[in-house]
């Protein structure tokens, strides 16, 4: 029998330029009595290990099941379901439908309200926002970074009827802020949505933790549709949209990442909802974030590294090349610390950077645990 060519070759020669590059990336599992200070992960308020959680997800389990049996269409949607949403609306001042995954959500929202419309995106935009923009089918521009008068030249420009205007409201790497106020202004103008993924900012910014679309005093816009995860400063899993009862009837009824997936589990649902709670009944929680970000933003200044005024919780430290931030990450693992490591294409080249997140039960003894981390990375940049 004769053999074409090996279909699999094409990968191998493509890990191993991915290696040269420095930027192949592998899976570290992680213990659960990690010691290791963590400085990586999204979760912002430290409710991730929360008992209350824990307590509550397990009663979910133990009550409805491991898993959510089916679609939400099907059945998936359970009374708790129904009451994270009835919880999500109360909190944000918009309806709310769950989702799997705050990437579903994003996917649901992009292309099932930019169907046959316009899709204007920030260049900085989300993967999940970038793949929903392709998978809308819909025409798609992409404006640079931030900019409000290119976003609204699009709009006055489109051949579509319809358009929508999607960004992040606190990007993931940069940790800049939109400028959302200019941006739903230039959407009303030109007759569009705003669609703002809000999945740094939940739980951050905004009153009491409630986000930049209400800080920006947007929350009762029926104009603005917000995507959330619940996998960030409420410490569970899944994601969900907030906006007006025309959207969630849209998403529900043409929102294929919504009709076909399976549900979130009841575990997660219920841990979600004891983390709106205790936001709720701790408003404070964010202000300790913010303090903690600008606290670490100033120290890597102090010793010389390039980083940026945080927004909110993200802290960038660029470095560069992916070897170097590659050579920093692990420096900072040796001094007790664990950081993201952001190479391209997460970022631009030339921008590699470790991304240090702030949490809001990071003590003072922390802190000096960090300081002597990026001490050690600052002395490693001076050598190369």
């Amino acid at each position: 029998m004769t053999h074409g060519p090996d279909p699999l070759a094409r990968f191998r020669a493509a890990a191993v330029a991915r290696e040269a590059a420095g930027l192949r990336r592998v899976l570290r599992p992680r213990a659960c009595d990690d010691s290791l200070l963590d400085l990586a992960s999204n979760d912002y308020l430290g409710l991730s290990g929360d008992r209350r959680l824990a307590e509550a997800a397990s009663a979910a389990a133990f009550a409805w099941g491991t898993g959510s049996t089916g679609s939400r269409l099907v059945t998936g949607s359970t009374a708790l379901h129904a009451r994270l949403e009835e919880r999500l609306a109360a909190f944000t001042g918009a309806g709310a439908l769950v989702f799997s995954s705050g990437y579903l959500a994003n996917l649901a929202a992009v292309t099932a309200l930019g169907r046959d419309a316009l899709v204007v995106s920030d260049a900085g935009n989300h993967a999940s926002i970038v793949d929903a923009c392709r998978l809308s089918r819909s025409p798609v521009t992409v404006t640079p970074h931030r900019d409000v008068t290119a976003v609204e030249k699009a709009l006055a420009g489109r051949e579509t009827e319809h358009a929508i205007v999607v960004t992040d409201a606190l990007f993931s790497v940069d940790g800049d802020l939109a400028p959302l106020a200019d941006l739903h202004a230039a959407a009303v103008r030109q007759g569009a949505l705003l669609v703002v993924d809000e999945a740094h900012s939940l739980g951050v910014l905004g009153s009491g933790g409630r986000g930049a679309v209400h800080a920006a005093g947007l929350a009762g816009e029926p104009t603005v549709v917000r995507t959330v995860t619940l996998s960030k400063s409420l410490g569970s899993q899944g994601g969900a949209v907030l906006g007006a009862p025309e959207v969630i009837e849209t998403l529900i009824n043409t929102g294929r990442s919504f009709i076909f997936d399976t549900a979130l589990a009841p575990g997660s649902v219920a841990a979600a909802l004891a983390a709106v709670d205790i936001l709720h009944n701790q408003p404070e929680l964010p202000g300790y974030v913010l303090t903690r970000a600008k606290e670490l933003a100033a120290l890597a200044r102090d010793l010389g590294l390039e980083t940026n005024d945080p927004a909110g919780a993200v802290v960038p430290i660029v470095l560069g090349q992916p070897e170097t931030a590659l050579r920093a990450a692990v420096i900072c693992a040796e001094h007790g610390v664990r950081v993201g490591c952001f190479r391209p294409p997460s970022v631009p080249v030339g921008r590699s950077c470790l991304r240090l997140t702030a949490r809001a039960n990071l003590s003072s003894d922390d802190l000096a645990v960090i300081r002597g981390a990026l001490t050690a990375v600052a002395e490693m940049k001076v050598t190369m």
